[in-house]
């Protein structure tokens, strides 16, 4: 186990759909790219080899640890690296702040690290006994302890349902007022035997092919936790003004209302003149890449290509 705060070293996050983005974006060696999550750098250092002294790659990322991570990963590369400590809603206030005006590629993985399940105080994996916490971001101030403990239990029914598209969400809801009314809810082992005994699933068990009864749960309270489907309508928003001409835009997603968001957003800008979509349909994994990374196993990949058309 690592230590209090720090991702397990020995965990290589594997960059999804890297092979099929390759394919499709390729920049020249004084092209400037963002990675609007930049996590462990896997990505940015497979773009990154195609820049030389020219070229700039700007990494966004709210959690420190992953900062830290990119740094080394990409600290050899030919092109300069800047990496902040901002979540990519603002990406244009960061673009500005660093004296750049638009870029040639924008790459987003909604997706987290591998190494944030194993870090003992984000609180995002039922597989091991966690405090129930869920922030991305530390410097975010309400946990997902709080969210289960306070909201009304309608509330997180609502919740529930409308983030993790878990159907018996009410049943769910009842169960965790109840438990709470006697004990406080504080670790992810306590949430996830809750959500089991609600959908009458054994709490322990091996599932190899099978999601975890808790999954849609711990989805929808880590959304509300991080505010992730607004944060990901301010980034889609922003990014058309800030992409160069024939400059690209690629988005994965792990599920469908992220996916959703992306697809309704590039067919609007499509239907403005800014984009011309260039996977009519997402990108999956393959068969081998799900064998060698089953992470990758939901990842959808849509790209987009800036037209001429200018923002107003």
């Amino acid at each position: 186990m690592t230590g209090q705060g720090q991702q397990d070293p020995s965990i290589e996050h594997i960059p999804v759909l890297a092979d099929d983005l390759s394919k499709l974006i390729s920049l020249p060696t004084d092209g400037q790219m963002v990675d609007a999550t930049v996590g462990h750098g896997g990505h940015s250092f497979l773009f990154g080899k195609q820049l030389g002294p020219d070229g700039l790659i700007l990494g966004l990322d709210v959690d420190k640890n992953c900062i830290n991570r990119a740094q080394k990963r990409l600290g050899d590369l030919k092109c300069k690296v800047v990496l902040v400590r901002e979540n990519f809603s603002k990406l244009t206030e960061v673009l500005d702040a660093n004296g750049i005006d638009k870029v040639d590629f924008i790459l987003a993985d909604f997706g987290f690290c591998s190494g944030q399940l194993t870090d003992v105080t984000k609180g995002l994996s039922f597989q091991e006994n966690m405090p129930l916490d869920m922030r991305l971001d530390s410097r975010i101030k309400k946990t997902a302890a709080d969210v289960v403990n306070k909201q009304s239990q309608e509330a997180l029914a609502d919740l529930i349902y409308e983030y993790g598209e878990e159907r018996a969400s009410r049943r769910i809801a009842r169960f965790i007022v109840q438990h709470r009314q006697s004990q406080p809810i504080t670790t992810t082992a306590q949430l996830a035997a809750i959500v089991c005994r609600a959908l009458n699933q054994p709490v322990r068990g091996r599932r190899p092919q099978k999601t975890h009864p808790a999954t849609k749960t711990f989805q929808a309270l880590r959304i509300a936790v991080n505010n992730e489907m607004s944060v990901i309508d301010d980034f889609l928003a922003a990014a058309p003004a800030v992409i160069k001409e024939n400059g690209h835009l690629a988005v994965i997603s792990f599920h469908s209302l992220e996916d959703r968001k992306v697809k309704l957003n590039f067919k609007e800008n499509a239907a403005k003149g800014f984009y011309e979509i260039l996977t009519k349909k997402p990108i999956k994994p393959s068969r081998d890449e799900i064998i060698a990374n089953p992470r990758a196993r939901s990842s959808k990949l849509r790209v987009a290509r800036r037209l001429s058309v200018t923002v107003e």
